[in-house]
């Protein structure tokens, strides 16, 4: 091997430690909730994903994460691609303390509202774990009829790396739920939009009329 090359390599090594380093400290940069109240027991972030499309449930996600090591890399969902967002997904759920899911269907969010939906969806993650929360390090709302105490977090999913992996894990598991729609309702381009209010999604409305999985008080306007 030539001096350049050995140069190179140790360039490359030099490169990529100092971007490990960098990240790390972004990492510790967003532990600053779960540091302060890293004494009221195991801390759950939550957060929610689909309070908005028109079609498919509200999915939400509680995480307690590892405090010996830290996951890398994690932040808001929406500033992950989906490579890495599956990526990460894999890592939280292997080697998170604990985590749940909970959701509501359209036909809940229907009958009684979003909101509610979704902090039901919130109170089903929070029963699926294995291991209890003490404290909640929740995105922007406080859930209602939770005996844990909790600190909401507004803007969570980008300030709590807890809320973050939360939020990856709801991400993922909504987008695989719509892409499942996909197949079993074709034509409305569920794999593609999510379920969002997309000018081709309310186009298909129009054309083929809702499914199951549409939610009826969203797409009044539409039909």
């Amino acid at each position: 091997m030539t001096e350049k090359q050995l140069m190179r390599i140790r360039e490359k090594e030099e490169k990529e430690r100092l971007k490990l380093e960098e990240e790390l400290k972004r990492t510790e940069a967003l532990s600053v909730y779960e540091r302060r109240f890293q004494e009221k027991g195991p801390i759950a972030g939550i957060d929610e994903v689909g309070r908005g499309p028109l079609a498919g449930p509200v999915v939400a996600c509680a995480v307690i994460l590892p405090e010996d090591h830290p996951i890398l890399y994690l932040n808001d969902s929406k500033k992950l691609s989906a490579k890495k967002r599956e990526e990460l997904y894999e890592v939280i759920t292997r080697e998170a303390v604990s985590y749940g899911i909970g959701m509501e269907s359209p036909a809940v969010i229907d009958e009684i509202n979003i909101l509610r939906a979704t902090c039901s969806a919130m109170r089903k993650a929070l029963s699926a774990m294995s291991v209890p929360a003490r404290f909640l390090l929740v995105d922007a709302v406080t859930i209602p009829e939770v005996s844990v105490p909790q600190c909401p977090i507004i803007h969570g999913d980008a300030l709590s790396v807890s809320i973050a992996a939360a939020s990856i894990v709801a991400k993922v598991t909504r987008d695989r739920l719509m892409e499942d729609y996909d197949r079993i309702y074709p034509g409305y381009g569920f794999a593609k939009h999510k379920g969002y209010g997309t000018a081709a999604h309310i186009a298909a409305i129009r054309e083929l009329g809702p499914c199951p999985i549409h939610r009826k008080s969203f797409i009044t306007r539409f039909i």
